[in-house]
């Protein structure tokens, strides 16, 4: 079990928990995840909720391969004015923002989010871990390499787990020097990985239990799903399932997803199997 102090309410993990997609872009590799007004996002997050998600998280920038890179304050026009709507409706949702822009995350959380999601894992922007200390809330870091322009550039790793294992111990050393006191870990399926690589880490994905952090689990709709299959990310709800069903198998502690219900009913049926 985890407990993770979210702006002084504790967010506790003790069964997976869900984390749901929204995103305020025109360019996001599923269409399906964004919206276009407002009035949009809250129906969505209101849906999401009711299905068992106990996150939303709000992204304004597309970190799909080959996206177009805006700048904070075009992210930060997308974004408050989605958080601010989405907090006032559902205050007692966690809000998550996925940004790997110190600014940004800073305006989101005031604006209401208490959780962020960073891509970088502190990599990009020197006060990235400096920022979200002192703003006092979870940090998801994820594994990367890189930097913005070459973080999708694939290369095939001998031994993706271990790589992995060595990145978060020096990342969490680093979150915790400057402060950051709750950490969950992201593999970052599909960032700088061949297929080979995923899928290895997604079996693998329970040795990264040494590291004593949640695990959030990443690979809904991604190119890993419906390159395998022969399909597209429109048709890939199923194969996300498997892949999550396996990932819960393997103590991922949350899933972030496209698909709220189908997600939900997979940690249930995992649940009653493994008991």
């Amino acid at each position: 079990m985890f407990t993770l102090n979210c702006k002084g309410s504790l967010f506790t993990i003790d069964q997976p928990q869900i984390m749901g997609i929204i995103n305020a872009t025109p360019d996001s590799f599923y269409n399906g995840s964004r919206t276009s007004t407002i009035d949009i996002a809250i129906e969505k997050a209101a849906t999401m909720i009711a299905e068992g998600a106990s996150i939303v998280d709000i992204g304004g920038q597309s970190t799909r391969p080959n996206a177009s890179i805006i700048g904070e304050e075009e992210e930060l026009s997308r974004v408050i004015p989605l958080i601010k709507a989405i907090h006032s409706a559902f205050p007692s949702t966690y809000l998550s923002i996925d940004s790997f822009y110190p600014s940004v995350v800073s305006e989101a959380v005031n604006a209401g989010v208490s959780m962020v999601n960073d891509v970088s894992g502190g990599r990009f922007y020197t006060n990235m871990l400096s920022t979200v200390a002192a703003l006092k809330v979870p940090y998801i870091c994820m594994h990367s390499t890189g930097d913005i322009a070459t973080m999708h550039e694939k290369k095939e790793v001998e031994n993706i787990t271990q790589l992995l294992v060595n990145y978060f111990k020096e990342r969490i050393e680093a979150c915790n020097k400057a402060g950051i006191i709750d950490i969950i870990i992201d593999p970052g399926f599909g960032f700088g990985k061949t297929i080979a690589n995923n899928f290895i880490l997604l079996k693998e994905l329970s040795a990264l239990q040494v590291l004593n952090k949640p695990i959030l689990l990443g690979v809904s709709r991604k190119s890993t799903i419906y390159k395998t299959i022969g399909t597209t990310a429109e048709e890939s709800l199923n194969g996300t399932t498997v892949l999550n069903t396996i990932g819960l198998m393997n103590k991922a502690s949350i899933l972030r997803v496209h698909d709220v219900r189908e997600a939900a009913d997979a940690i249930k049926l995992v649940s009653s199997t493994l008991g």
